[in-house]
């Protein structure tokens, strides 16, 4: 799933710059440069979010940029981020005996090897 949150980036006088949402209490990022802090900020946002999620919390929604106070040596910028949901599932599947027999003497993990497939597939 997507999620997008206005971030407040701040210059500092060395160059780098602070990260600030203003929506999302404690997530806040810093960077030595504005791309790196554009990483960091994108990062921080993914973590906050999946712990968020995680927690079973209600996600706040996001402020409009327009509304956001912004002090000399600040701008907004829009961050997005797709959080997915990497839990385990079961899934039974069936194969035909010859191909189990050939991946355990192989030493595949069908598991491994389902996921790899699904990957490829669904990244086309």
């Amino acid at each position: 799933m997507d999620y997008v949150y206005p971030a407040i980036f701040h210059a500092n006088d060395d160059g780098s710059y602070t990260v600030i949402y203003p929506d999302l209490t404690g997530c806040i990022s810093e960077g030595k440069s504005l791309n790196n802090a554009l990483f960091m900020a994108q990062a921080a946002l993914t973590q906050w979010v999946e712990y968020e999620l995680d927690s079973k919390r209600q996600l706040p929604d996001a402020s409009s940029v327009g509304k956001i106070a912004l002090d000399s040596g600040e701008f907004v910028n829009l961050i997005r981020v797709e959080v997915r949901d990497n839990r385990a599932v079961r899934r039974t599947v069936s194969i035909p005996k010859w191909m189990d027999d050939q991946a355990v003497s192989n030493g595949l993990s069908l598991s491994r090897v389902l996921q790899d497939a699904l990957s490829s597939r669904l990244s086309r």
